[in-house]
Formats: C-alpha cells, structure tokens, sequence
C-alpha cells in the first residue's frame, strides 16, 4: 500500500506591529493579517513597551510577550477567533499583574 503525504506550508510570520486597536502580522508569503487586540486580553491590558516587546518563536510559527507571558499562533490569528484564555486564568494573571504593580 502507497500513502501518499501532502506537504503543507504553515503560514510563518516575519514582523508584528500593534496598535492599541489591532494586532497585524507581516507572513512571509506576502499577506498580512490582523485581529482586534481586544481578542488577547493580556495585550489589551498591557502598555505600549510591553506591547513593543515581542519576538518571534518556532521560526515565525507564533509570536512570545516574555512581559506578559503570552503567546500567540500565526494559525491562531489567521482562525479568526478570539483568545481561548478563561476568564479565571485571565483574571488571577491581572490580580497578579496589579498586586506586583502596586508593591
């Protein structure tokens, strides 16, 4: 028996920019892509330096906030679905966020 395996291209990112709006993703295949930053709460919730601070992990396959210990699938952004972060892990990482901020 023959089993033929199909190749598949993962979209990879080669840059990220965020505003306070959007998140948008430069792939290198030539698209970009972008969501709502209101999608990732930790994103929305963080400020510009920590928004700036990203890197590019697993060869453009996601994206990494050491900051705010998020990250973020090129597959993820292209779903078209927001985060799958619960609300309860959200908010002990904002009460953690706040009581570090307030030390």
């Amino acid at each position: 028996m023959n089993i033929s395996v199909m190749e598949v291209d993962r979209p990879l990112a080669r840059s990220a920019l965020l505003t306070e709006e959007t998140i948008s993703v430069d792939l290198f295949d030539g698209r970009t892509i972008s969501d709502p930053l209101a999608w990732y709460p930790r994103l929305a919730n963080s400020t510009p330096a920590e928004r700036d601070n990203w890197r590019l992990i697993g060869r453009g396959e996601g994206i990494h906030w050491p900051d705010l210990d998020e990250d973020i699938s090129v597959t993820k952004i292209l779903s078209g679905k927001p985060s799958g972060e619960s609300q309860q892990s959200f908010r002990k990482w904002l009460e953690e966020r706040n009581k570090g901020r307030a030390d």
